[in-house]
């Protein structure tokens, strides 16, 4: 299932150029940043730091790795990306202009199902408020094999019977 954008006061660079201003030693916003946030919300997909690093690449954009890393920090930091660790790798998603989401995560091939329910919502919101607990963010990934990778494995197992 593919999310829908949620309507957001600020654009990605703009809030990105807030908080960079607001921080306690405040940082200044740079060409290779610019490229990056506009490079990582003009779509909405999950990366990790060498996907993007190809990507950029690709789009003929000169960004250096260590300016990836910071960077992509900074956007967690800032409330922009949500860092999601899948296996060894971070991938890395969209936590601003997307709404509150979940992921199912194929133990074999580390695909990503995005997935949101209301009553999930309402569960975890009503588990909060008995524990007397102000939830901020959450990150729910379930682990477990996707339907492809599972008919791949029944597949084999009826060849080998």
């Amino acid at each position: 299932m593919s999310l829908p954008s949620v309507r957001v006061s600020q654009s990605p660079e703009s809030k990105f150029r807030e908080y960079l201003a607001s921080r306690p030693e405040p940082k200044r916003f740079t060409n290779q940043q610019r490229e990056l946030v506009e490079h990582i919300f003009a779509r909405h997909k999950h990366f990790d730091p060498n996907e993007l690093i190809e990507d950029l690449k690709h789009a003929g954009r000169q960004v250096s790795r260590a300016t990836v890393y910071r960077t992509l920090t900074l956007l967690v930091d800032a409330g922009l990306l949500r860092r999601i660790e899948v296996g060894t790798r971070t991938v890395y998603d969209h936590d601003y202009g997307y709404p509150a989401h979940d992921h199912l995560v194929c133990e074999q091939c580390q695909s990503m199902i995005e997935f949101q329910h209301p009553r999930l919502d309402e569960v975890l919101r009503e588990i909060a408020a008995e524990n007397q607990f102000q939830a901020e963010t959450r990150t729910l990934v379930i682990r477990g094999i996707c339907a492809e990778c599972n008919s791949a494995r029944a597949a084999k197992r009826r060849l080998v019977m």
